[in-house]
């Protein structure tokens, strides 16, 4: 690689990690869930109907973990376990219509805290952000479609 993609990525990331870390200093006070919570119930939301043990994969961590989670989850409210129908000892996890909306609640705390940052822009570099957006969406496009491609190729 060359030394411009190397710092664009290099400054990209860093860019990414120190608005995720303000974003999320800001809305832990305001979110109806805690930030790894939220992270779970996103999870979920993303895979649909799933097992503890793919929920555990997608958030490298153990399954005995993630089981905890999910019961604390479950707890409040926020998830429903189901047996799986495809194996008696493993168990499917679903958002409820309360984890929905604690889902919901922290997505719009967190985009609130991103407007109000880019409402401090002027206009000009209000524009260029948002230009630069279709840009990084497709990046990841292309990114997560290589993924789920060498995902299946390692599968068959």
């Amino acid at each position: 690689m060359n030394e411009t993609h190397n710092s664009t990525g290099a400054e990209l990331l860093d860019v990414i990690v120190r608005l995720n870390r303000l974003i999320s200093h800001r809305a832990v006070w305001l979110l109806p869930v805690t930030l790894a919570q939220a992270r779970i119930l996103s999870q979920i939301d993303a895979l649909g109907t799933t097992r503890i043990g793919d929920l555990a994969l997608a958030e490298r961590c153990s399954p005995p973990t993630m089981t905890v989670q999910v019961r604390r989850l479950e707890g409040l409210g926020l998830v429903s376990r189901k047996p799986d129908p495809d194996d008696a000892r493993a168990a499917r996890v679903s958002l409820t219509a309360s984890g929905r909306q604690a889902l919901m609640e922290t997505r719009q705390v967190r985009a609130d805290i991103a407007e109000s940052l880019i409402d401090q822009l002027d206009a000009t570099d209000r524009r260029r952000l948002r230009d630069a957006l279709p840009v990084l969406s497709g990046l990841l496009d292309v990114a997560l479609h290589q993924t789920s491609t060498q995902q299946e190729l390692r599968k068959s």
